[in-house]
């Protein structure tokens, strides 16, 4: 029963990791965000291209790693270790949501592109 416990307290320990990296990612997102005023019609102004290449690279960090433990988790159980089936149907779980979500927004990203490339000039 203590494996158990020890088990849910890492799965728990894992989610509060991921919903932290996420409020600092929202934060960070927020930070770049400044109120439209005045000073936006001067002209262009200076943007860090790095903060969208981090934030995309992070995102498909951690669905890459959300893969690999499912497959981890799923590989242990068919081997007949002591996994309980229900967390190896969330993880697999977990994993094809990621993958979706990644989906949707490189798709989303891709029409933008098109959209932008053929606007008239």
């Amino acid at each position: 029963m203590s494996n158990v416990n020890t088990h849910y307290q890492g799965q728990v320990a894992d989610l509060l990791a991921q919903i932290k990296a996420h409020q600092q990612r929202a934060d960070l997102v927020r930070s770049d965000v400044a109120p439209l005023g005045n000073d936006s019609l001067q002209g262009p102004q200076k943007v860090d291209k790095g903060n969208f290449d981090d934030f995309v690279a992070g995102a498909l960090r951690e669905v890459n790693e959300t893969q690999h433990a499912s497959m981890a988790l799923k590989n242990a159980y068919e081997r007949g270790e002591d996994i309980p089936l229900t967390d190896v149907v969330l993880a697999m779980q977990k994993a094809s949501i990621g993958f979706e979500a990644t989906m949707q927004v490189r798709n989303k990203l891709l029409r933008a592109y098109e959209d932008i490339k053929n606007m008239p000039v």
